[in-house]
């Protein structure tokens, strides 16, 4: 079975979405019930809604409890610093053509979120950064052409 690597953050994250989760089923059981209550099931629209976002529950927790039964959880702080880029640091890089500066943290799949910088191990400037170091050029193989970018920085944060 293939193992997905994720942050400690990022398993943290999950952890707490499914416990929320869990939390929010008995409410809804509870509206089905009252919902059924009102008789006719057919043209019941607060049952069919109550049914409908249970579900979306029970479908986001069997996604959620099978994401992390496939994980590696990698602690980024336990591995010694150093200059070179790898899964779970944060990279600082300059654009070439540009001189705009850019923070982004390497994470897994399901935790990638580019509006809060954090990219995902398979994105193309991911695949391009991993095994460079700091003061390396890379070149970013993007859908608008090929892109360079300088290394400035890298935390193991």
């Amino acid at each position: 079975m293939t193992k997905f690597p994720m942050t400690v953050q990022g398993a943290e994250n999950l952890r707490a979405e499914l416990e929320k989760l869990k939390k929010e089923k008995p409410a809804v059981s509870q509206a089905i019930a009252t919902a059924r209550e009102h008789g006719d099931l057919k043209e019941n629209a607060e049952y069919h809604a109550a049914r409908e976002q249970m579900g979306f529950l029970e479908g986001r927790i069997q996604d959620i409890e099978a994401r992390l039964s496939n994980v590696q959880i990698i602690d980024i702080t336990a591995i010694p610093p150093g200059d070179k880029v790898i899964f779970g640091v944060t990279v600082t890089v300059t654009n070439c053509a540009t001189d705009k500066k850019v923070t982004y943290k390497i994470v897994g799949e399901y935790e990638a979120d580019v509006n809060k910088g954090l990219i995902s191990l398979t994105s193309p400037i991911a695949r391009a950064l991993i095994g460079k170091e700091v003061g390396d050029i890379v070149v970013v193989k993007a859908p608008s052409g090929d892109v360079e970018y300088e290394i400035d920085d890298v935390q193991h944060i």
